[in-house]
């Protein structure tokens, strides 16, 4: 029993001589970048694809039903006669006809948030602003009346 007692607290020395050595000091490499971050001026952005917005067809064309007649980001054109006006405001035309832009007076609805916003500082001053108009092409009123039977 005392040759096992003696191995046994042996054993323990030996392990406790091993957890008490010095440990081998442990190299760390790390890496650096090679290159310094860009600015904006090193990395600009992408260019996005232009979106041709304005004026679609000019002054004096015949136009179809549907054709659109002008493309814009804030509301620079306004929808006169036949003329409709799209939730991007896109301006087109809701008749056969020929074009007309013109150049008319506004008396907008100042109770409104948006035309506060818009027009701000401008009360009392005349607004001109450009209509798109659609003119419908007369008709030829000649009609071959048939007897229905």
């Amino acid at each position: 029993m005392t040759t096992m007692t003696n191995a046994l607290v042996a054993g323990f020395q030996n392990a406790k001589q091993g957890f008490m050595q010095p440990i081998a000091s442990v190299v760390v490499c790390t890496r650096n970048a090679s290159k310094k971050t860009g600015g904006s001026s090193r990395n600009p952005p992408r260019h996005t694809r232009p979106k041709h917005r304005g004026w679609r067809v000019q002054d004096g064309t015949f136009v179809q039903a549907g054709t659109l007649l002008a493309t814009q980001l804030h509301t620079r054109f306004h929808p006169g006669l036949h003329v409709g006006f799209g939730r991007d405001g896109t301006l087109f035309a809701l008749e056969a006809g020929r074009v007309m832009v013109t150049c008319e007076k506004i008396d907008p609805n100042w109770d409104h948030t948006w035309i506060n916003g818009n027009y701000e500082g401008r009360q009392g001053h005349v607004i001109y602003k450009k209509h798109f108009n659609v003119i419908p092409e007369p008709q030829h009123n000649v009609f071959k009346l048939i007897d229905a039977i």
